[in-house]
């Protein structure tokens, strides 16, 4: 039977995370180069546009479709969501619908009556936000160099091969990879979001190579209030990004959103005391992105730890994704240009190992603790595992679906040395930010 409160706190969360693709726009936005602003906020609403339509004609189906017992694949009977007008009816009726099967994801496998408290139609485009924020969070690494039609390319054929196979395999239910045969938790989004999109932009940031000028020119955020307006919208919309994925108004969505904000609030706090350990000063964009490095490792645990576990969690990503950004990208020499990889999933992974530790047993979706309450490792082996799988899986595919495109894009993904060094705001898009800018950038 449909419950009308449920039925409307999925709706709230589904516009909540909607919410975040465009504070994204702000937080990339605010971090590039004046002269490539546009251009970074329009590659995440061409990101949010290829989703959203990818979605509704196969994404959906190949991430939730068939029966639930293929481990690397839904199926395709959900095609174009053919379906939904009549499982609406049928579900107004108490019939079993197709959809319903997509229900039995995550915490709601244990408890099949959640699968009716609301329709199944509010699930796809709930997820479907899922996919459009993954796909505009890999465009920060390439942003100021990549072609802007590669990058369309790209996520066109990403959301489909890559995404929502291993959304599949992380919360397809029974007979999934990573969640059922590995017994992996993955509560809303690590290894999805976070690992997949930060690795991506990794991969496709080396298959391009340096901006000019890397490690010699210093490359400030050009608007750091548009950073924090951002970090801001992300924030709120990671409310129902974290609490929604309990897919039911109970104790378990209170629980990850008090976690949600626990972990994020320490990790702006950690990120202050580290910069002004390590450099000797506290800054805005610092704490915006202590802010998301605090949500991006809560998410794989937020209905799983307690309260205090949450604390932790902000407080110990923080300093390591700052070395990841400050430090490592440096020393390695990839040209990540708005730190995904640094950040998503670098702390993703953060994350993920930490429930393995924090996990409470009696909330766990497959009843193995963390470490810390059982003494048992299993549940740690299966958070590293399912990483080391997904961390395969995006990578090769991630590999194939670059060289395919660059061989389409005339055997290059990176635009021309004269447009990048004039700036792609007016060479790819015919526009600028600050029309009235005189200044050099």
């Amino acid at each position: 039977m449909i419950d009308t409160g449920s039925t409307g706190f999925m709706l709230v969360c589904a516009m909540l995370v909607l919410l975040m693709t465009p504070g994204l726009a702000f937080f990339y936005g605010g971090l590039s180069r004046r002269k490539n602003v546009v251009n970074t906020m329009v590659m995440v609403f061409a990101a949010l546009g290829i989703a959203g339509v990818a979605w509704v004609v196969c994404g959906w189906s190949f991430a939730y479709g068939g029966d639930g017992t293929l481990p690397f694949f839904g199926g395709f009977d959900q095609i174009g969501c053919l379906s939904v007008a009549r499982d609406m009816v049928a579900e107004a009726e108490g019939a079993p619908t197709a959809a319903a099967v997509l229900l039995s994801q995550g915490a709601l496998a244990g408890d099949p009556a959640l699968g009716a408290a609301y329709p199944a139609v509010t699930d796809i485009v709930f997820q479907m936000a899922f996919a459009m924020i993954t796909c505009a969070i890999i465009t920060g690494a390439v942003a100021g160099r990549m072609k802007f039609g590669a990058v369309c390319a790209f996520v066109a054929a990403w959301v489909v091969v890559v995404y929502a196979p291993l959304a599949h395999m992380v919360w397809g239910g029974a007979g999934s990879l990573i969640g059922e045969m590995i017994g992996a938790l993955d509560f809303a989004g690590g290894d999805v979001v976070h690992i997949s999109s930060g690795l991506t932009g990794l991969i496709l940031c080396v298959m391009l190579g340096r901006r000019k000028g890397f490690a010699v020119l210093s490359y400030r955020p050009h608007n750091v209030p548009f950073v924090a307006l951002g970090a801001a919208l992300l924030w709120f919309g990671w409310f129902g990004f974290n609490a929604g994925s309990a897919f039911a108004a109970d104790g378990v969505a209170g629980l990850a959103l008090l976690n949600t904000v626990a972990a994020s609030a320490a990790g702006v706090l950690s990120w202050m005391i580290t910069e002004r350990v390590t450099v000797g000063k506290c800054t805005l964009v610092g704490a915006a992105t202590g802010l998301v490095a605090g949500l991006v490792a809560i998410t794989p645990a937020a209905g799983f730890v307690e309260p205090w576990a949450a604390l932790v969690m902000g407080l110990v990503v923080s300093p390591i994704v700052y070395v990841a950004v400050s430090q490592a990208k440096r020393r390695i020499g990839y040209d990540d240009a708005l730190d995904a990889f640094g950040c998503h999933c670098v702390g993703g992974i953060v994350g993920g190992v930490l429930t393995g530790l924090f996990c409470v047993p009696e909330l766990s979706w497959t009843d193995a603790g963390g470490l810390l309450y059982t003494g048992d490792w299993s549940l740690l082996g299966a958070q590293a595992l399912g990483i080391v799988v997904t961390v395969v899986f995006v990578v090769a595919a991630d590999v194939v679906l670059g060289l395919i495109v660059r061989a389409c894009f005339g055997g290059s993904l990176r635009v021309s040395a004269a447009d990048e060094a004039a700036g792609l705001d007016v060479a790819v898009h015919g526009e600028s930010a600050y029309p009235a800018y005189l200044g050099l950038d």
